[in-house]
């Protein structure tokens, strides 16, 4: 059985002492909840693959309590240190190559000369961070390839009994996943758009460049396979209309017709979207099923600030599944 713990002193305690010991753990972060496990305990790590079931060449994220912690792991250059000022704490991750001293495992990196990191926000997730005392590896807490979990509950929807605990934070404020830049090479590269947006990142590193096509070949980071964030049901993107058998995923005016709509933000705020993404295919998902609904509608999202990180996950999401 899975412990649900509350986030306090004596909650954080435990966690921690779980994640030293080589066990899973899931927690709140900004973004979406993470399933962490000890980054530098291969074991640890594969226990991670397991209860996601998820492909083992795709890499983690290494979570830490601050930058000075996360570049003992990572070789960080002018440009990642002006980054992690502007953005760390927050919904950033950095690949960069690793020190010489790199503890974290190659299972966590997927055998690559360079390692995900990133210094999340939220006082929970950092006081567990710190209180551990590890590298955290942790991939979004749910089973591969399904919605990312915003809340403690749907962390236990997916992975009741795959793993050892979750410490309840409440509602993530963000709601899609951290921005991956890479800094391996001559120029930084955008490899996910998430929760800073691309408009932010030119304010620092104006030559920037953009996604690459997605692949399901080996992926530099974490979110690269093209059918990742896929519920259940079908999705069409970019809804004019819907039918009688369909859900519907609004944003803004819904479109008339549907028995079973989740509106992301009837007043288009992108940021309330973002929060309200991943729930909602989830609710779509589950509940679309039950009643016998063939699919899933997807409105127009624009494509600025937000958006774009709603936009990719939405494209993965109706991305057929490998069979």
């Amino acid at each position: 059985m899975t412990r649900r713990l509350v986030a306090d002193e004596a909650g954080i305690a435990v966690a921690a002492d779980i994640l030293r010991a080589g066990g899973l753990v899931a927690f709140g972060t900004e973004t979406v909840y993470g399933l962490g496990a000890d980054a530098r305990n291969a074991q640890a790590v594969a226990g991670i693959f397991a209860a996601k079931e998820r492909p083992a060449f795709n890499p983690l994220i290494s979570h830490f309590p601050d930058a000075a912690t996360a570049f003992e792991h990572a070789q960080a250059g002018e440009l990642a240190q002006e980054l992690a000022r502007r953005f760390w704490p927050g919904p950033l991750t950095m690949v960069l190559p690793r020190t010489p001293t790199c503890a974290i495992s190659d299972l966590a990196g997927a055998g690559l000369p360079s390692v995900a990191v990133r210094v999340p926000s939220g006082a929970v997730a950092r006081a567990l961070l710190a209180r551990a005392g590890i590298p955290v590896a942790a991939p979004s807490a749910n089973p591969s390839g399904r919605v990312s979990p915003s809340t403690a509950a749907h962390v236990l929807a997916g992975l009741e009994g795959r793993i050892d605990a979750v410490l309840d934070s409440g509602p993530c404020a963000v709601g899609v996943e951290s921005t991956i830049v890479d800094l391996t090479g001559a120029r930084p590269v955008l490899l996910r758009p998430g929760g800073v947006t691309i408009e932010a990142l030119r304010e620092i590193c104006p030559d920037i460049a953009l996604p690459h096509a997605t692949s399901d070949a080996r992926p530099a980071a974490p979110g690269r396979l093209s059918s990742h964030y896929a519920p259940t049901l079908p999705v069409r993107l970019e809804a004019t209309h819907v039918a009688a058998d369909e859900a519907l995923l609004a944003f803004g005016p819904e479109l008339a017709g549907s028995p079973l709509v989740w509106n992301l933000s009837p007043t288009e705020k992108l940021d309330e979207a973002a929060a309200r993404l991943f729930a909602g295919l989830r609710f779509l998902d589950m509940e679309g099923r039950r009643r016998g609904l063939r699919a899933i509608a997807v409105q127009p999202v624009p494509a600025h600030g937000l958006g774009a990180a709603i936009r990719d996950r939405l494209a993965r999401a109706a991305c057929p599944r490998p069979r």
